[in-house]
């Protein structure tokens, strides 16, 4: 394998988006297929407009892997006021569908529960690897690359069952929270996890 962490082209974003829709599953929550792209592009821009970690892994000329993260104390690295009114546009139709408030009130409910007893310095807000690649260790490489940037902080991730959450239990985060919501056809666990890097 002979993958390169190397800065993220724009031109990749629509590959992020692709990884995301499949590596998170957002197909579960969205079936039409223009609105599922619509609503990874809403997805990846809201985490890109926060992101002042971004670590992009390639083999070769071919985007194998994206991390983001947003760590206190640090600038905003693609942020783009040009994203807003679509983030904007797209919040307030999930918010009058009432779409996503559940599991967003469950991420809510798990913070809170969380800082009674600690604070974070930051947040992994994006991780997806290319499914044709998975297993291979990017996801590690990626997520070793952010521990070597964010020493001696406290990290927080929020995830959920469909993804592969116990990818980072191996990677030493400790689930720190965990609530399930139901929609009409299926459930979900949402987790909470928490690591300190040292």
């Amino acid at each position: 394998m002979d993958v390169k962490l190397k800065d993220l082209r724009k031109q990749d974003y629509k590959t992020a988006i692709q990884y995301a829709i499949k590596g998170m599953h957002l197909d579960w929550y969205v079936k039409n297929k223009t609105l599922l792209n619509l609503y990874g592009t809403y997805f990846w821009y809201l985490e890109l407009n926060r992101a002042t970690q971004i670590i992009a892994a390639y083999e070769g000329d071919t985007l194998a892997g994206i991390l983001l993260a947003d760590i206190q104390g640090e600038s905003k690295l693609r942020y783009s006021s040009l994203r807003l009114p679509f983030i904007k546009i797209v919040d307030f139709i999930q918010y009058v569908l009432n779409l996503d408030r559940a599991y967003k009130d469950a991420n809510k409910k798990m913070l809170k529960q969380y800082s009674n007893s600690f604070k974070a310095d930051g947040e992994i807000i994006f991780l997806a690897v290319n499914p044709e690649l998975q297993g291979r260790g990017i996801g590690s490489l990626l997520l070793s690359e952010l521990e070597k940037r964010a020493k001696d902080k406290r990290l927080l991730l929020y995830t959920d069952d469909g993804c592969n959450y116990q990818f980072y239990e191996h990677k030493g985060f400790r689930k720190a929270g965990e609530e399930t919501i139901r929609y009409s056809d299926f459930s979900l666990r949402c987790f909470l996890y928490e690591k300190y890097i040292q």
